[in-house]
């Protein structure tokens, strides 16, 4: 790590942030040089060059990343790991060109702590009867079990990894409210599958309906189901179809023969699908259960001296 760490005046962007939340940005901000032994500096407010130096860089890659894009013909990705890469090798690509700086440089550079500083915030969060929590304008559902707990939330850049007490409970990927400040949902079915089962009709008008199907072929299929059925038959079927997804483990599989049956524009046969998905009986196991014979048991207690 370098002996002193430079960052732009920020008096812009604490200027929006109330009080406890600027003391809190500081301490934060605070507790990362001192761990990496980094002297704090900030550049003088009004000095063009200065300022220039620490904001030129970030306009030059933002460009570099949107020419990129271009040329790539697409900005949509499979995943986030596969944006990180394209990053990564836009990055590599452009250090190569300063590798005699970079290689000077790290000569001079002091030795990293044994540790990484937490690169995490901390909160705690309540589960309310909805089955699920709000945090920063993101509602996000979890298993109903654990509605009226109180539960401590590691809030990284990607994701959320979620406590009871010191036991760790589950990840949860991260989401952002949208730029018009709406509330984001991040929604998993086999969170509130159960909750659905028990009032199917619920469906239909739930917020977060359309972030609850797992795939495209169950939103179309729900659509489907409401031009050609009527409302309460299209939501008991496709919870059906959500559940048989769960309980057998087979939402891709399910997924394909609903798009063929949409392919071949005709409603999908829940009940053939429930048969195709079931357990095979000729695959289940014989358990045979021996018990000990009483006698074993008397042999026991005479040992251990007890009267017969």
């Amino acid at each position: 790590m370098p002996q002193h760490h430079r960052s732009d005046s920020l008096s812009a962007a604490y200027r929006n942030l109330d009080k406890d939340a600027s003391e809190d940005l500081t301490r934060r901000y605070a507790a990362l040089c001192a761990h990496y032994g980094m002297t704090p500096t900030r550049n003088n407010p009004g000095v063009a060059q200065e300022n220039g130096a620490i904001e030129g860089p970030h306009g030059h890659l933002k460009r570099a990343i949107g020419d990129a894009l271009l040329l790539r013909g697409s900005r949509d990705f499979e995943d986030i790991d596969a944006y990180r890469r394209f990053i990564a090798e836009l990055n590599s690509r452009r250090n190569a060109h300063n590798r005699v700086r970079i290689d000077a440089e790290r000569q001079v550079l002091s030795v990293l702590p044994p540790r990484r500083t937490d690169d995490f915030e901390e909160t705690t969060v309540t589960i309310t009867s909805s089955g699920g929590f709000v945090l920063r304008r993101v509602f996000y559902t979890v298993p109903s079990r654990l509605v009226g707990h109180r539960l401590r939330v590691r809030l990284y850049d990607d994701r959320l990894v979620l406590f009871i007490g010191a036991t760790l409970l589950m990840t949860l990927p991260r989401g952002r409210r949208h730029a018009n400040g709406k509330t984001r949902y991040i929604v998993d079915y086999h969170h509130v599958i159960g909750a659905l089962r028990r009032k199917p009709m619920a469906l239909l008008n739930l917020v977060y309906r359309e972030q609850l199907f797992p795939r495209e072929a169950y939103r179309r299929t729900f659509d489907q189901l409401l031009d050609e059925t009527n409302e309460r038959q299209a939501c008991r079927t496709l919870v059906k179809l959500l559940a048989l997804a769960h309980d057998r483990g087979c939402e891709a599989e399910l997924a394909q023969c609903l798009t063929e049956a949409l392919d071949q524009q005709r409603l999908p046969d829940l009940d053939a699908l429930q048969r195709r998905f079931a357990p095979d009986p000729q695959a289940l196991p014989t358990v045979t259960v021996k018990l000990g014979s009483l006698h074993d048991y008397n042999a026991l207690l005479l040992g251990a001296g007890a009267r017969p």
